[in-house]
């Protein structure tokens, strides 16, 4: 039973960070494709390392795995803000601003 719900999680990620790929891809600026990959990263990540637990049981693994989660649940959204607040302090304009922009020729 816990091999099958392991292989669901990883495969459940899988299928998530194929998504925030294509989000890559196919969103239209910074902004929009910062926040695709930023949400499905965080949510794969966490997924990911619950089908490894899954896998190893329960073991010293596991806890590292918890710990490694961990890390990524503080880190990424902060980095995600880092760029974006970066990003917006230099001037680059959203897809918004554009059409505003377009608007006024």
């Amino acid at each position: 039973m816990m091999e099958i719900l392991s292989y669901a999680l990883i495969a459940l990620a899988c299928v998530l960070s194929l998504t925030g790929g294509i989000g890559l891809f196919r969103l239209p600026d910074f902004y929009s494709r910062l926040h695709a990959v930023g949400i499905t990263d965080t949510l794969c990540s966490f997924l990911l390392l619950a089908g490894l637990a899954c896998q190893s049981g329960w073991t010293l693994t596991s806890a590292k795995l918890l710990i490694v989660f961990l890390f990524l649940l503080f880190t990424s959204p902060v980095s995600s803000y880092a760029l974006a607040n970066s990003a917006w302090r230099w001037g680059l304009p959203g897809h918004a601003s554009k059409n505003n922009d377009e608007a006024d020729l």
